[in-house]
């Protein structure tokens, strides 16, 4: 059991200070996030809205992800990623108080909107400083630290958000997301001084290339978007599937949305260190977690046991475990060609593109056909972005 334990310590050291100090940040951004899982269900359940307009209101949170994310890379490369996430941590606190007052269609899709505009440019300048604040050789750790960071925050988030439903409402949600937003932009500042960081990986390009005429990254993009409409079913369409099917409270989706969070928190490091020893490129590996994350979705519909639910569960848990990493220390890798926030932020709009089409088009297909044809539909989707990998690899060779 010691030997065990010093072996997974072990796969955490290297890492710089910073780096550890921005995932304490990410911990108590993401936990208090704890509203988005349970979005679609506040939309369908508590307001009343038809399947279709929750999908339109899901698109405009991709579509605030999607620009927020441009306008973060642009302001990174111009002002630095300090005052961006800075910025961006604090006014989307008070919009998350904000958006509990909401209850119309057209003011939703708006407030939603605005705040994931403000919210997401938050991910490219934060990927920069992950980059900044690594040593080359760590930044696939470094990339895992931070996803672990976020995770154990999304396996506390839910299970903590479902009570809150339960005891107070809805209405609870928004104000912890906000304020513990804000409380993440006091820890920033008190702790992550740009002036006084020991800077790991100064990168200078005198004569950077555009990501925009890169080819092989823009297919790696496509990829993702096709990843990114499949994975984030798990967090739109699939609690109302667990609440209208299988009769799950808000409590227990947010207890099996936990294990999610929870079972990458202990695994995925250690997954992470004993991959990079192998002989697998990333883009194999992403590959392979896109083939478990399809998987996920055909066992669900092989019985109406609801314990299958967890089935599903860890095999999206485990395709999403490998592919995001790697996904993440590709781009990273890629970036140093160029200007790294325009780089990170057309990876972040790809991931963000997903939640455009991802969210509408799972609502639109449950209203259209079922709930059964549209795990399928989700799957071989995810079959063609295997594909897409695939052959970015032999391109690659």
């Amino acid at each position: 059991m010691k030997s065990i334990t010093t072996t997974y310590i072990n796969t955490f050291k290297g890492l710089s200070k910073e780096v550890w100090w921005l995932a304490l940040v990410t911990f108590i951004n993401r936990a208090g996030t704890m509203v988005i899982p349970f979005l679609s269900l506040y939309l369908r359940e508590d307001l009343g809205f038809s399947y279709k307009q929750v999908g339109w209101i899901m698109a405009s949170f991709g579509l605030g992800s999607v620009l927020g994310s441009w306008i973060g890379g642009k302001l990174t490369d111009k002002i630095g990623f300090y005052k961006v996430m800075t910025y961006s941590l604090f006014i989307s606190g008070l919009l998350f108080i904000g958006i509990q007052f909401l209850n119309t269609f057209i003011t939703l899709c708006l407030g939603i909107f605005i705040l994931m505009m403000i919210a997401d440019s938050f991910r490219p300048a934060m990927f920069v400083a992950l980059s900044t604040y690594s040593k080359p050789e760590n930044k696939t750790r470094s990339v895992t630290l931070i996803r672990l960071a976020i995770n154990l925050g999304f396996s506390a988030g839910p299970a903590i958000g479902g009570l809150i439903i339960s005891q107070i409402g809805y209405n609870g949600l928004f104000w912890v997301d906000g304020l513990t937003c804000i409380l993440a932009t006091l820890l920033f500042i008190q702790v992550l001084n740009p002036k006084k960081a020991r800077i790991q990986d100064g990168i200078k390009v005198l004569h950077p290339d555009s990501a925009y005429k890169d080819f092989s990254f823009l297919w790696f993009l496509v990829g993702l978007v096709l990843f990114g409409i499949v994975f984030l079913q798990y967090f739109s369409t699939m609690p109302i599937y667990y609440k209208d099917i299988h009769g799950l409270t808000e409590y227990e989706i947010g207890l099996l949305l936990g294990f999610n969070g929870l079972f990458i928190f202990i695994f995925e490091m250690p997954l992470i260190k004993w991959l990079e020893h192998k002989t697998f490129t990333k883009l194999n590996l992403i590959a392979f977690g896109a083939l478990l994350t399809l998987l996920s979705f055909v066992v669900i519909n092989l019985t109406g046991w609801s314990g299958i639910l967890i089935v599903g569960m860890f095999l999206m848990t485990v395709g999403e475990m490998i592919a995001f990493p790697f996904a993440n220390a590709f781009a990273l890798e890629r970036a140093k060609k160029g200007n790294q926030g325009e780089y990170m932020a057309l990876f972040s709009i790809a991931f963000s593109a997903g939640h455009i089409f991802g969210h509408k088009t799972g609502m639109d297909l449950v209203s259209l056909f079922n709930f059964e044809t549209t795990w399928y539909i989700m799957a071989f989707l995810g079959f063609v972005c295997m594909l897409v990998f695939m052959f970015l690899r032999r391109r690659a060779k």
